[in-house]
């Protein structure tokens, strides 16, 4: 069967075979022995239906690279070990690092009220900002309505509409007073659920303890000091850099898949707007686990975890980053990241000695964690 590919919108219809997706690129240097496991679950994937895999991994032996599939289903071109990709909700673990500092140096306090720095903005429908915590933003339980699950929402921007909206400006307060509509998920500390909306508030505290856009300061405390030059956050600019592709399906057009790599981000914003490549993300939580961003009493809140049985399987949540039980036991931390077209895991163990970042520019299978596990489960010699 053809696949049908819209570039952009407006643009002529292209068709090209799914046997495009197949093909598996991985140069004999970058190869270690212990991860065959990590490329087979990679190719499994792309036989799956992924149209391609990157990932890299670090570990006592050096680094791994891999890839699977192609980065463009048009020119047939194989993913590339550099490739940037969109990293969606991954931009939360650097949201939460910054509050981070800002608590070990005396600027914020995250057991304060939301209202206490946004005054009045967390209002309506049984939403009270003044019951709620930075801290049960940052560890989703504050009950704040999802906005990604309002009805209006979903419509207009995860549904097929997308392909005529996708280039709309949002601001954060756009979308909050949109989740806002919606009643509350539940009393604020009683349960754990996850809100994207939590860490539009977030990156809205950034700004108001900081005086500069969130963005700017994760450039000036992380991005830049530790060298990550493939990351940055588009704002509402629609690009993603040559060459990868991101590519969906929406249930209201089965069958087809379309080219979603064009959107403008805005909506997303701190809940998952950044674009990075696996290098980097290794590089930043490396460097996170490593003590090298933050204190250890400000490293040992973010990892003091709450439970999302019922949610999340294998895993808990803690200061923006999930704890994740591999299918061995191994225990890992990092965080995944979801949006059109593009699915990242970067995890880790938690001295940061061993890392892999994987994304697929497909967003319509799963088994991201598949490939997290056989990197960390390889088979018995």
């Amino acid at each position: 069967m053809g696949v049908t590919v819209i570039a952009a919108a407006g643009t002529a219809l292209l068709t090209t075979p799914a046997a495009a997706a197949g093909g598996t690129v991985a140069a004999a240097e970058t190869r270690q022995v212990g991860h065959d496991a990590t490329q087979a679950a990679m190719d499994a994937a792309v036989a799956a239906g992924v149209p391609g895999v990157v990932a890299e991994v670090r570990d006592s032996h050096g680094v791994w690279k891999g890839t699977s599939g192609v980065a463009d289903l048009t020119t047939g071109q194989p993913r590339g070990y550099g490739d940037r990709f969109r990293s969606g909700s991954v931009t939360k673990s650097l949201v939460a690092t910054v509050m981070l500092q800002l608590q070990a140096e005396g600027r914020a306090d995250l057991d304060a009220t939301v209202d206490h720095y946004l005054p009045g903005l967390v209002r309506g429908n049984g939403h009270d900002g003044t019951k709620i915590t930075v801290r049960q933003l940052m560890n989703h339980t504050s009950g704040v309505f999802n906005f990604t699950e309002d009805a209006t929402f979903a419509k207009k921007v995860l549904g097929i509409e997308f392909l005529n909206s996708r280039y709309d400006d949002w601001t954060p307060q756009q979308v909050i007073a949109l989740a806002l509509q919606n009643p509350p998920q539940f009393e604020p500390g009683t349960a754990w659920k996850y809100s994207n909306t939590n860490y539009l508030l977030l990156g809205l505290i950034i700004e108001k303890l900081t005086g500069r856009p969130y963005a700017e300061e994760i450039q000036r405390r992380v991005t830049r000091p530790l060298g990550m030059s493939a990351t940055h956050f588009p704002g509402t600019d629609p690009h993603v850099p040559a060459p990868t592709r991101h590519y969906s399906t929406f249930t209201e057009d089965p069958g087809k898949t379309y080219d979603v790599t064009e959107l403008n981000p805005s909506w997303a914003w701190a809940a998952g707007e950044m674009i990075t490549n696996s290098s980097d993300l290794n590089r930043f939580y490396a460097a996170l686990f490593g003590g090298r961003l933050l204190r250890p009493a400000q490293l040992q809140q973010m990892t003091s975890a709450v439970s999302t049985e019922g949610n999340l399987p294998r895993q808990r949540y803690g200061l923006g980053l999930i704890g994740y039980e591999t299918t061995c036991g191994v225990k890992v931390w990092g965080h995944s990241g979801g949006i059109h077209g593009s699915s990242t895991q970067a995890f880790g163990t938690k001295d940061g000695r061993h890392m892999i970042t994987l994304n697929f520019n497909g967003d319509w299978v799963g088994g991201g964690k598949n490939v997290v596990s056989a990197e960390f489960c390889p088979p018995s010699a």
